[in-house]
């Protein structure tokens, strides 16, 4: 089992992107998520997930239980080791600098060195105490049928969880953000988000990922970078342009993207997202920010025809697809034959939230 620290306020949406790195992932107190397997590369490319542990124990939300856990937990390590804890959004009131010091003191009495600078294994404690959010939309990763005792949506709960560092997702998002790319629209998705919705998609090394409205590229980066190879259209062949720049920018080069794996290949041209010149089945995940009607300049397609001819072709050439908007297309996704797998809201200001609404086939 692994313990999964996410790093936002809405964990329904980070446990739907973690997915795209563990399986049997199931939320046991805002903030935190166990899980029955995981990928390590894969966490180090993930937005809303911080860090994933192997997961020693679990207990309430106090040290007292915290130092129970690891006194009785099986340890088969050898080097130095750390401790470092976290409150979550400061909601249990433990001292983490005390759960440092007792429970490295515990490792001390254990046999182990402790090395603060270096350690050849960090202990990983988080503390949570809150209600368990319920979900957002239908989120299939809640789907499955829970065990007596197992934490459910409403409940309110305390919980610490004790786990050996795994993996950590690298934070460099502030390196991309939309005011520093070679090109700029406003309005560009921020690279957090985009690295998120790509994730969702299926973006991974092997897999190929279509933008049919790139803008000015953003997904397509965050994806490139996670490995996936990328295509793009865009109806304007300003944007198109713009997207060519930024993905030449961030992609083209020899040595491996900050995930540490190599940046996948791109390409990125002139389209129309109703009409796709692609095979069936073409790509693995399709990924699009919808047009906003106050704001984008729509040439050939009323707002809702574009849409709903986007998600027919998306259709056609991928099996999943996440669509990014400021209202609801359901419907319209439902009449070209998707289900709908989880739908989110992600509140960028006063004046906008963005839906996200996580697409898949629909099985016979």
């Amino acid at each position: 089992m692994y313990l999964l620290e996410f790093g936002g306020e809405d964990d329904a949406f980070a446990a739907c992107e973690a997915a795209s790195a563990a399986t049997g992932i199931r939320r046991i107190a805002p903030g935190l998520a166990v899980a029955g397997g995981l990928v390590p590369e894969r966490v180090r490319g993930l937005a809303y997930t911080r860090r994933a542990s192997d997961l020693l124990g679990r207990g309430d939300a106090d040290l007292a239980s915290a130092r129970a856990v690891l006194e009785a937990a099986s340890i088969d390590r050898e080097g130095t080791v750390a401790v470092r804890a976290t409150d979550v959004h400061g909601s249990s009131g433990v001292s983490t600098e005390r759960a440092e010091r007792e429970l490295g003191q515990v490792l001390v009495d254990r046999g182990f060195a402790v090395d603060l600078d270096d350690p050849d294994h960090l202990l990983r404690v988080a503390f949570s105490e809150g209600v368990l959010a319920a979900d957002s939309g239908t989120d299939a990763l809640e789907h499955e049928e829970r065990a007596e005792g197992e934490e459910s949506a409403g409940e309110r709960v305390s919980a610490c969880a004790l786990g050996w560092l795994a993996a950590e997702s690298v934070r460099d998002f502030g390196t991309r953000a939309p005011t520093d790319k070679p090109f700029f629209q406003p309005g560009s998705m921020d690279p957090l988000l985009a690295r998120a919705v790509a994730n969702v998609a299926g973006a991974r090394p092997g897999a190929a990922i279509l933008d049919p409205m790139c803008g000015t590229g953003g997904v397509l980066v965050e994806a490139g970078l996670v490995g996936a190879d990328v295509i793009g259209t865009d109806a304007q062949a300003k944007m198109a342009a713009g997207a060519q720049e930024n993905l030449g920018h961030f992609l083209e080069r020899d040595e491996p993207s900050p995930t540490g794996v190599s940046r996948g290949s791109w390409h990125v041209g002139r389209g129309d997202a109703t009409q796709l010149p692609l095979a069936d089945d073409a790509v693995d995940g399709v990924v699009f920010d919808a047009p906003y009607g106050r704001q984008s300049k729509i040439e050939t397609h009323r707002l809702e025809d574009l849409v709903s001819g986007a998600l027919a072709e998306a259709h056609r050439v991928a099996p999943r697809a996440v669509v990014i908007a400021d209202r609801s297309w359901h419907s319209e996704a439902r009449a070209a034959g998707w289900e709908v797998a989880a739908t989110f809201e992600r509140r960028v200001h006063r004046s906008l939230t963005r839906y996200v609404m996580v697409l898949e086939r629909r099985t016979a």
